[in-house]
């Protein structure tokens, strides 16, 4: 009886133990695990720079379909699907002089979709001006459009935060390392009024993306031409008519970033193995303080590549993004748990 009683305790500390060990509380960070990375959608000659949204139990992936990088011929395809991995055509948004490029897809307040991107014409004096399309359907059909901002500022991406959207706008001079920044506010995102005209970064940003924090705080990330192209990160307070400025540790390309449910920042870009060489799409914790991007994750990409959407969903994280690591342009879809 007593070896019987030892042997019984023995297995309540055991399964203890494996229950204690199994707890995340007692444990550091396991490293992100990318659990799926597939091709969705190949259909154009080029298909590139990626939104992503979860809407009404359905994925919508936007991205421009064309020729080439860039090419007089590029249209807005909107993909669906009901669970990720079988996606087909839903719209195309055209234009019948313009290069559509760089949309990205949110959600309004009152529950319609909006498209933000812009139109190019490469050879105009002003060759950019930048865009928006409204959809009442779920992305079946898109209005006519919109030009938003001013000629010649590049609106990349719209964030929303209660119930207003905003964007950095960047000036589309050949010489990149002339280009300056404005800041806008939208109720809608068919008009935007200029919030600040003249924003306090050095010339040569680019490509950018904004997030908010539970205390109302606003990030901005950019990418940066000038210089040693180093990134830069911004903040500012309510109404976020100042911004405050760091240089990160990294250069990127196309990024986007997300703040995860246990307040981490995940950074999306493209990201350089050298200076200029060997580009991936890769994942980086972004630390606010330090001002540093901490790599985790390369994604499978490669050559020309990047501009993800990003979605939390399932506890996971959902990202579409496109690349050319197998030969030809294409869009895909990864999935990575946390």
């Amino acid at each position: 009886m007593k070896n019987a009683h030892l042997l019984h305790l023995f297995g309540l500390l055991s399964a203890a133990t494996i229950f204690a060990n199994a707890n995340p509380s007692n444990l550091t960070a396991a490293e992100p695990q990318l659990v799926s990375a597939t091709r969705i959608w190949d259909k154009a000659a080029h298909n590139a720079f990626t939104g992503l949204i979860r809407y009404d139990d359905h994925w919508l992936c936007v991205f421009r379909e064309g020729s080439a990088h860039v090419s007089p011929d590029g249209s807005l395809r909107i993909l669906t699907s009901s669970d990720g991995e079988t996606w087909q055509a839903l719209s195309l948004v055209t234009h019948p002089t313009e290069d559509l490029r760089d949309a990205k897809i949110s959600l309004t307040p009152d529950g319609n979709l909006l498209l933000n991107g812009a139109g190019m014409i490469a050879d105009a004096d002003i060759r950019y001006r930048s865009m928006s399309w409204l959809s009442k359907d779920g992305g079946k059909t898109w209005d006519q459009g919109r030009r938003i901002g001013d000629p010649g500022y590049w609106l990349w991406r719209v964030s929303w935060n209660k119930d207003a959207a905003y964007t950095m706008g960047y000036s589309t001079e050949r010489d990149r390392n002339t280009r300056k920044v404005r800041f806008y506010k939208s109720s809608d995102g068919l008009k935007f009024e200029t919030l600040i005209s003249k924003v306090n970064l050095p010339a040569g940003a680019g490509e950018d993306t904004i997030i908010f924090q539970k205390d109302g705080t606003a990030l901005c990330i950019f990418r940066y031409e000038a210089g040693d192209k180093m990134a830069r990160l911004g903040s500012s307070r309510p109404p976020y008519t100042e911004w405050t400025w760091k240089k990160l540790n990294r250069r990127i390309g196309g990024p986007n970033m997300i703040t995860l449910p246990d307040g981490r920042i995940v950074v999306a870009a493209r990201m350089f193995r050298g200076i200029t060489k060997n580009a991936k799409t890769v994942l980086a914790w972004l630390d606010p303080d330090k001002g540093e991007l901490n790599e985790f994750l390369t994604l499978p990409s490669g050559g020309d590549t990047s501009y993800p959407g990003l979605v939390w969903h399932d506890d996971m994280l959902w990202i579409s993004y496109y690349s050319s690591h197998e030969k030809k342009t294409a869009i895909y879809l990864a999935k990575v748990k946390f």
